[in-house]
């Protein structure tokens, strides 16, 4: 693994890492993927594992941490920006290009959770990336917008948008940035399984990291997650194949099977039975089975 750094257009500094194929030939040429992290994490998590399984199988992988998060650059610090999210997997793809080792023609991205709404959008718009897949796909707009079920009134959000407005005012005045929580900091037995398992993925030793503190910034994010979706134009726009993986259990499925009915590009569903959200990141039962698809969709369509 070597660690990177690679600019975006607006000149913000990502920090990667590099995961290459054991003896890997600097005079080779290699498949690659750019894979996108969970929002809230960072690339020594879920996509840095996904990233190095994906070596392991012969692909060059690089695992970066998103503008304003993470060691890579851009202030204020812990926003969550999905139109940088976008531009941040167009510049994984910038670097690897830039790669001797790498085939630029042979070019995938693989987006985790947020990550996987990223990569969709990035996708349909950059056809330097040859082939996609999604991990506990996850829709930034359409959960601020719709709910954690997608079944709220699309009314609901506006309140959220008036006490951001009023936090934003209240900042340029002068007060004190609001971090709000990206996960749950305490849980209880009656919350979503998904939620008391991102509390113990990102806040327990299974999988916690410095880098990874478990918040953003309200005002200036909220007014910016608001109006994305990852899918607009999907129908149009998308025409690379893909690889949905989800969980048979996970309360965030909707997003994967709303993007496989959307999309009209070559296209698969893959539900891992028993498997929830956070299970794909790191439990080997369940992320196992995904990694062999994964690994076998990216050999068809960049290998061939």
């Amino acid at each position: 693994m070597q660690h990177v750094t690679f600019p975006t257009d607006d000149r913000r500094i990502l920090a990667g890492d590099v995961y290459l194929p054991e003896g890997s030939d600097e005079n080779g040429s290699y498949p690659a993927i750019a894979v996108a992290h969970p929002g809230g994490a960072v690339k020594e998590q879920a996509a840095g594992l996904y990233a190095s399984r994906l070596a392991e199988r012969g692909f060059i992988a690089l695992a970066f941490d998103a503008s304003y998060q993470g060691e890579s650059g851009g202030e204020p610090r812990f926003m969550e920006d999905p139109y940088a999210r976008v531009e941040d997997v167009r510049a994984a793809v910038d670097y690897l290009q830039s790669l001797d080792h790498v085939d630029a023609e042979r070019i995938g991205a693989l987006g985790m959770c947020a990550g996987g709404g990223y990569a969709v959008n990035a996708t349909m718009t950059d056809h330097r990336i040859k082939a996609l897949t999604t991990v506990s796909m996850f829709n930034t707009g359409s959960s601020f917008r719709r709910g954690w079920f997608g079944l709220d009134p699309d009314s609901a959000f506006v309140a959220t948008l008036e006490q951001a407005a009023k936090q934003r005012t209240a900042e340029a005045q002068g007060a004190e940035t609001f971090l709000a929580p990206y996960v749950p900091t305490e849980v209880d037995e009656i919350a979503i399984r998904d939620l008391r398992d991102a509390h113990e993925y990102y806040l327990t030793e299974r999988a916690q990291h410095p880098n990874a503190q478990n918040k953003f910034v309200f005002a200036r994010s909220a007014s910016k997650i608001a109006g994305f979706d990852a899918f607009h134009l999907v129908e149009d726009l998308l025409t690379q194949p893909l690889l949905i993986v989800a969980g048979s259990e996970a309360s965030t499925l909707w997003y994967s099977t709303e993007l496989y009915s959307r999309a009209r590009s070559n296209k698969k569903l893959l539900l891992v039975q028993g498997s929830a959200h956070m299970d794909l990141y790191d439990v080997p039962e369940y992320m196992n089975k995904a990694i062999a698809e994964i690994a076998s969709f990216f050999t068809e369509h960049l290998v061939g």
